[in-house]
C-alpha cells in the first residue's frame, strides 16, 4: 500500500474519530458540563458554642457528615421554625456547611450605610469567599472543588437569621450615626446571606485555597 493511501486512510481515521467525539460530547448531559468560575477562600470557620459564633481557623477538615468539631456536622439535623418540615421533626442534614462572598457583605454594608467594614465573623459562616459576585445564587447542585480534592455541594440559598441580624445591629453604626434595626438588616440580606449545602468528597481545606466552583446547569429535557 502506498504512503499516500495510508496517509489519506489515517486523515479519514481522524476525522471520524472527532465526528465521534463531537457526537458524543453533544451527547453528555448539561449537568455534567457545569460552567466553572474561580473563587479564592477569604477565611474557613468552625463554630463550637451554642451562639452562632464561628471561630476562624487556618484549615478544616470535611468528611461526609460535615466539618470536623463544628456544631453543625452530622448526617441528620432537627428542624427550626419556618424550616421546610415542621419545627422539631428529624431529617437530612443538608446544612453541615455556610458561605458567603466578600462581594455582597459589602452590598449589604454599603446598603445598611455602615461607617464600619462588615467581618466574615459577622455572619457566622464557616467559608467566606472572594470572586463570586452572586455566591448567593449558586443553584442547588453547584460544587465547590478545592485543591485537596474536598468537595462541597450547594442545597440551598441561606435565609437572613435574627440572630445574626441582633449582633450587627449592636456592634454597628450608619455614616450618620443613626441606630440600625433588625429589620433594616433582614431586608437588605435577603438573597445575600449565601448558601448552605453538605461534604460530597471529604479533605482538608484551607484559609486561601483557590477554589473552582462548578454552577450546576440543569438539563434541557425533551
Amino acid at each position: 500500500m502506498s504512503d499516500v493511501i495510508q496517509a489519506s486512510r489515517l486523515g479519514i481515521n481522524r476525522d471520524n474519530r472527532k465526528l465521534q467525539l463531537s457526537k458524543h460530547e453533544q451527547s453528555v448531559p448539561d449537568t455534567i458540563r457545569m460552567k466553572d468560575q474561580k473563587a479564592k477562600l477569604i477565611s474557613v470557620s468552625i463554630g463550637t458554642g451554642g451562639d452562632m459564633a464561628k471561630h476562624v481557623r487556618e484549615y478544616v477538615m470535611a468528611d461526609l457528615e460535615g466539618f470536623v468539631d463544628d456544631k453543625h456536622r452530622g448526617f441528620s439535623r432537627v428542624c427550626y421554625d419556618g424550616d421546610t418540615e415542621p419545627a422539631g421533626t428529624v431529617r437530612r442534614n443538608n446544612r453541615q456547611w455556610s458561605g458567603m462572598s466578600q462581594e455582597e457583605a459589602r452590598e449589604i454594608q454599603e446598603a445598611l450605610n455602615l461607617d464600619q467594614r462588615l467581618l466574615p465573623g459577622d455572619f457566622g459562616v464557616n467559608v467566606f469567599v472572594e470572586g463570586i459576585k452572586d455566591f448567593s445564587k449558586l443553584p442547588k447542585g453547584s460544587k465547590l472543588v478545592f485543591p485537596s480534592g474536598a468537595v462541597l455541594v450547594v442545597e440551598d440559598f441561606n435565609p437572613p437569621c435574627t440572630h445574626i441580624a441582633d449582633k450587627i445591629v449592636s456592634l454597628y453604626r450608619t455614616r450618620s450615626g443613626t441606630l440600625l434595626t433588625r429589620r433594616q438588616f433582614l431586608i437588605e440580606a435577603k438573597r445575600k446571606r449565601g448558601v448552605v449545602g453538605v461534604v460530597d468528597v471529604p479533605g482538608k481545606i484551607c484559609s486561601g485555597d483557590l477554589i473552582d466552583v462548578k454552577r450546576y446547569k440543569s438539563p434541557k429535557l425533551g
